[in-house]
């Protein structure tokens, strides 16, 4: 039987990396985009790659997505819930609408993606459903206050989501937590605080100047997106799947206070699922 996997925010970036790999390695991959044209005409040459129309703002573009999948194959058998976006602000600058939209696609779009594409995945013989975090998910960092939140709020969800996904619905649940990826930081997050105002000369600005120098030096060779989609079609392919996964070694560096003792969350997870469920 094809391996299905269906894939939110690929039109560039971890999800387009992810989409272009997996279908080199044979999977029927549907790509979720916001411009199904443009992406499958610089892209959509490549056996296996779909490109579909998924919204996560808007539940019933998903819901559209993933009827096309079932109509074609019956089942998905990993959902990568990967659209997301980055947020420099702090929150004494930011305005309820910036911070509106942080969480309308970096939170409720994980959440309706998961509701709409959970019946599909209970099809398979055995689903695993993934959210892209960060180490942000993990450890709250200067400025970035709004974005660590809404990635905690990830990180909660299937986190809770695995102590009865897995015994209920026979499928995994994994959170894949990169550190810095290349493009990502200087392209969206940078250009984001430029267009809204730039570093401004207040209470905040030597926070900014320290907090972007530091981040430069850090990560003068960041991840590519490339890579990250290696340990995502490693992590798929695991026999016994993790909770948790850095995707390098400084993101796993970056944690190590806070997963120390529990790297892949699995031991506090299945701690969980037998003191509540007995399982």
């Amino acid at each position: 039987m094809d391996k299905i996997i269906a894939i939110t925010g690929a039109s560039s970036g971890i999800g387009l990396a992810t989409a272009i790999l997996f279908a080199g390695h044979g999977w029927t991959v549907y790509a979720g985009t916001r411009n199904v044209l443009r992406d499958q005409e610089q892209h959509g040459g490549r056996p296996n790659l779909h490109f579909l129309e998924m919204e996560v703002t808007q539940p019933e573009s998903l819901e559209r997505a993933f009827a096309t999948i079932e109509n074609r194959h019956d089942h998905l058998d990993v959902l990568f819930a990967n659209a997301g976006f980055g947020f420099l602000r702090p929150l004494g600058q930011a305005t309820f609408e910036e911070i509106q939209t942080v969480f309308d696609t970096n939170v409720y779009g994980v959440m309706h993606t998961i509701r709409a594409g959970l019946p599909l995945l209970c099809k398979a013989e055995s689903g695993h459903l993934v959210a892209t975090t960060s180490v942000g998910g993990l450890v709250g960092q200067p400025l970035n206050e709004i974005y660590c939140a809404s990635k905690f709020a990830v990180e909660g969800l299937l986190e809770s989501l695995a102590t009865y996904y897995k015994p209920t619905f026979n499928i995994d649940v994994t959170l894949l937590e990169p550190g810095a990826i290349a493009t990502h930081f200087n392209s969206t997050v940078l250009s984001h605080v430029e267009q809204t105002g730039g570093i401004r000369d207040d209470e905040y600005k030597s926070v900014f100047e320290t907090y972007i120098g530091t981040f430069s030096k850090r990560n003068a060779v960041p991840q590519t997106p490339e890579s990250v989609a290696e340990v995502m079609l490693k992590l798929v392919n695991m026999e016994t799947k993790p909770l948790r996964i850095r995707t390098s070694e400084q993101a796993d560096d970056f944690v190590r206070f806070k997963v120390g003792q529990d790297p892949t969350g699995l031991d506090g997870m299945l701690n969980t699922r037998k003191l509540q469920l007995d399982l």
